[in-house]
């Protein structure tokens, strides 16, 4: 379930990051959309080795889930301490 829920917010971060850079707005969603990426390419091995090992290709249960979101949040903590310190924004710097 990890899976499903990291390639998703890959995507609509990368959906989100393009969009925002045609306005011409940074919130530096490159650096959260390849870290999701990164995560949902790993993981996608991961379930393919399991797969192949006769195990399911996608584990649904509660701690799967878990997992996921708790996984989603260590992302998004990554990306707001990139985003703090990059400031593209300048809010910092005029404070």
């Amino acid at each position: 379930m990890w899976l499903l829920i990291l390639g998703y917010a890959a995507v609509i971060t990368t959906t989100l990051w393009y969009v925002f850079k045609s306005k011409g707005v940074d919130y530096c969603l490159n650096y959260l959309s390849v870290i999701l990426w990164g995560a949902t390419v790993m993981f996608f091995i991961d379930s393919l080795y399991n797969y192949l090992n006769g195990e399911g290709f996608i584990e649904v249960s509660i701690d799967a889930i878990v997992l996921g979101f708790s996984l989603l949040l260590i992302a998004l903590v990554i990306w707001l301490i990139i985003l703090l310190i990059k400031d593209p924004r300048k809010v910092f710097h005029s404070a």
